[in-house]
């Protein structure tokens, strides 16, 4: 027995039915700051913490991708001071963690319109890429500025150019060729989608990807969600049978 499965084992989880990648709806920062009289900024500096805590748990269980909504599209409509704090906040992370990561051999990769991003956040990113593209480690995905229907949009605007240069046909788009024009399509759907904060909605996140994905809520607010919440979160995972539309 590795000592990776023998790490599974002793915290109730069965190698064999783990998760490959693992997305996570990170709601609730704001409202644990307003619970101790706190800035809403000040929660989302104590969600760090909470991003920290849930890419080192995953890299240790051996799960391959994990992708954290990290700013959406939606997110342009907060107050202004807000959204500065969150682009600084975000490429102020990037950089701190980056040398980490990359020791880590975990993988970065940024979704979603970047091209709207603040100039030097756009650099810091394609500084990460590049720095750990190599790695074989856990692929961290952060979706910043992203938007489920946006990322369909995209899509759907990429196969019309292909279908005005001649190289796609209309009556050849089907979903193979939609997944394939998606932000990155050599990731694997979800296996398991979590949310923090207890909302019962998907909030435009994944909208492509979690046709089939398992879906785990629970009332923990990101701030307080720790090593243990996202284990329990994968026991849950394990104990449903997964059918993909098919009958038992």
């Amino acid at each position: 027995m590795g000592k990776r499965e023998e790490l599974l084992r002793s915290l109730g989880l069965d190698p064999e039915r783990m998760p490959r990648h693992v997305a996570i709806i990170m709601d609730g920062n704001g409202r644990w700051a307003q619970r101790r009289g706190l800035s809403r900024i000040e929660g989302h500096l104590e969600g760090v913490k909470s991003v920290r805590t849930a890419i080192e748990t995953c890299g240790d269980l051996g799960i391959e991708y994990l992708t954290l909504y990290t700013f959406s599209t939606e997110n342009w409509r907060r107050p202004r001071e807000e959204v500065e704090a969150l682009m600084a906040l975000v490429e102020e992370n990037l950089r701190r963690e980056a040398p980490e990561l990359h020791a880590r051999g975990a993988r970065v990769r940024v979704w979603g319109r970047r091209h709207e991003l603040p100039p030097s956040l756009q650099e810091e990113i394609r500084r990460v890429e590049e720095l750990t593209r190599g790695n074989r480690g856990i692929t961290v995905i952060l979706a910043i500025n992203y938007g489920g229907r946006a990322e369909i949009a995209d899509a759907a605007r990429r196969a019309a150019e292909l279908c005005l240069s001649g190289r796609l046909r209309p009556e050849q788009i089907d979903e193979n060729v939609l997944s394939a024009l998606m932000y990155d399509p050599e990731v694997p759907e979800p296996d398991l989608l979590i949310r923090t904060g207890g909302e019962m909605r998907i909030s435009n996140f994944l909208l492509w990807h979690v046709a089939y994905t398992e879906i785990y809520v629970t009332p923990t607010l990101w701030p307080d969600f720790g090593r243990e919440e996202l284990i329990e979160a994968i026991r849950d995972y394990q104990r449903r049978e997964r059918r993909f539309g098919g009958l038992r």
